[in-house]
């Protein structure tokens, strides 16, 4: 049974920010922060699943007002107890449909969903209902960016559905595909010092480039650009992720 904080409880959130992905280096948090940061230009920032404030704190240290949704009240509680993180506004709930209530002074020019986190919406719909929560905050002419990985059915072998990403002496970690309705779990299994095994499980539902595309213009947005990384490198057929931006077309 899931609790109120979906998949992200106490115990995955006292950990987060222990991360060694190279997601959570310096200068990879400042090389997304640039981007984000002249993507808002003089306007507001939205984050969905804003966390324990990974870019959220950098971003609001440029000052670019920033404000997030997020539905853990565990994961939330870390990014307040940072220095900076009480002048962020947060509002809890899921950010697929959750509306930011009252809205900021500053129009919303950036909305953003790092992480691969639009994967955590485990179905379509959802999906599709978060472009159009996007669109539904942003100020004519502002951008939606969403940083995701290209689906890894390439790395899957003949007749199988696993791909393992993760091996160490102290755990392990695979995803389980389903390509007929695109959904896959990540299972993580890990190793106490008393030797005691402990497991859990996340949904996901993989999403392509171009899926990606239509649901944006389902929500009246553009593509203006899409990278191979925060480093605007052009996205390729070698791409293993991508940041793409769409644009809110003006009525």
């Amino acid at each position: 049974m899931i609790n109120a904080d979906g998949y992200f409880d106490e115990r995955v959130a006292e950990q987060y920010d222990q991360s060694s992905g190279a997601e959570f280096e310096p200068t990879a948090i400042a090389r997304a922060v640039d981007v984000l940061a002249e993507l808002a230009g003089r306007g507001a920032a939205l984050e969905f699943g804003i966390g324990t404030g990974r870019l959220a704190l950098p971003l609001a240290r440029r000052g670019v007002p920033v404000h997030g949704i997020d539905l853990s009240r565990a994961m939330v509680s870390r990014l307040r107890a940072k220095p900076g993180g009480a002048d962020i506004g947060i509002t809890i709930g899921d950010f697929a449909t959750t509306q930011v209530t009252p809205p900021p002074a500053e129009p919303f020019t950036l909305a953003y969903l790092v992480f691969n986190t639009i994967m955590n919406l485990a179905d379509q719909e959802s999906q599709v209902e978060c472009f159009r929560n996007a669109a539904d905050h942003l100020a004519p002419g502002g951008v939606f960016v969403v940083e995701v990985m290209v689906p890894e059915l390439r790395k899957i072998p003949p007749g199988q559905n696993i791909v393992p990403f993760h091996t160490s002496p102290t755990g392990w970690a695979y995803t389980v595909y389903d390509t007929v309705t695109q959904d896959a779990t990540c299972h993580y299994i890990e190793l106490t010092p008393d030797g005691r095994g402990e497991a859990h499980s996340i949904p996901f539902r993989y999403v392509w480039p171009a899926e990606l595309d239509l649901m944006a213009r389902l929500a009246g947005l553009r593509l203006r650009h899409r990278w191979d990384s925060w480093t605007r490198a052009p996205f390729t057929e070698d791409s293993v992720q991508h940041v793409s931006v769409w644009e809110k077309v003006p009525v």
